[in-house]
């Protein structure tokens, strides 16, 4: 149990002022939240099944799949919930582990967008090695690092929060239980708070960001040696995908977590929220599975052999 005696519970508004939009707003969340779980369900399944893609640069796009269905099912249901209903209800001690499980897939995802640019860089850069280096073994270390990290790292924010003084207003003007509208709740002076969670997001985005930015340069420069250019549009080809992911994920993260106080919106948090809440995990499986031929191959022996299947049927 948290240390609350106050507040029983908080009342999220969600969007406000959608007037006769709201139907059209429920059905674009609504088939979003479907084909993130469609693709992502998809992606996870192909991955485990296929023989062929038990290797672990598909290890590691099958967890980010997993992790995404996760990640999405701690906000997305809520949202729909606000936009049916108009607001939602949410006890104290959900409302601090909605915020604590959705930092921990956030941070799980960021770990692990770090260990597949690594994983990309010794392919590239030390091919000879690459089966010795990342074996399924360590692949899977790397993976369970990622998660355990993820789940270890919001604990301070987690206790940071929870032990504050809630005894006045109760409406989080966001879209679910985040840190930043909690704190602005608060019935005490919050700025440590804020300094606290500012600081370790952002020592996390840049030791993180430092990383990849690292590991990017070497392999760009590596690919710049390479004399066949057919091997260098593979190569290029191989990590743009990857690339992408992460500056529309790291951008999304910087916009919302990476501001002062003064700077704090709700309304322009709530399009921040729906970038890297909706948007994110939408685009994932399109820019970075369902642009692999590995994957697409896969997906098309796996439809053929159902068609054969279900002829066999009839």
């Amino acid at each position: 149990m948290f240390l609350n005696k106050t507040v029983e519970q908080f009342i999220i508004l969600g969007f406000s002022n959608t007037g006769q939009l709201w139907p059209f707003l429920f059905s674009l969340l609504l088939i979003s939240y479907f084909l993130i779980i469609t693709g992502n369900v998809t992606i996870s399944a192909l991955i485990f099944v296929d023989r062929h893609l038990h290797a672990p640069m598909y290890f590691f796009i099958g967890m980010l799949s997993f992790l995404e269905i996760w990640y999405t099912a701690v906000t997305i249901p809520c949202m729909l919930t606000i936009i049916w209903k108009g607001k939602t209800q949410i006890s104290f001690n959900d409302c601090m582990m909605q915020m604590y499980l959705f930092h921990s897939f956030g941070i799980t995802g960021n770990y692990l967008l770090n260990v597949m640019a690594y994983d990309r860089m010794v392919a590239i850069c030390n091919p000879l090695r690459y089966h010795n280096i990342m074996t399924l073994k360590r692949s899977k270390i790397l993976v369970s690092s990622c998660w355990a990290l993820g789940f270890l790292s919001p604990v301070t924010l987690l206790i940071s929060v929870s032990q504050l003084p809630f005894c006045g207003p109760n409406e989080i003007n966001h879209l679910f239980c985040d840190s930043s509208p909690l704190l602005n709740l608060a019935c005490t002076d919050t700025s440590f708070n804020f300094i606290i969670d500012f600081a370790i997001s952002l020592c996390m985005i840049i030791l993180t960001s430092l990383f990849l930015i690292v590991t990017y340069v070497r392999i760009i420069i590596t690919i710049l040696k390479m004399k066949c250019s057919s091997v260098q549009k593979k190569a290029f080809s191989t990590c743009a995908s990857h690339l992408i992911v992460v500056l529309i994920f790291y951008g999304s993260v910087a916009f919302m977590y990476i501001r002062p106080q003064s700077n704090y919106t709700p309304e322009y948090d709530k399009l921040v929220a729906i970038n890297y809440s909706v948007l994110t995990p939408l685009l994932n499986p399109i820019i970075y599975s369902f642009r692999n031929k590995e994957i697409i191959n896969s997906l098309k022996k796996l439809l053929q052999a159902n068609k054969l299947w279900w002829k066999f049927l009839k």
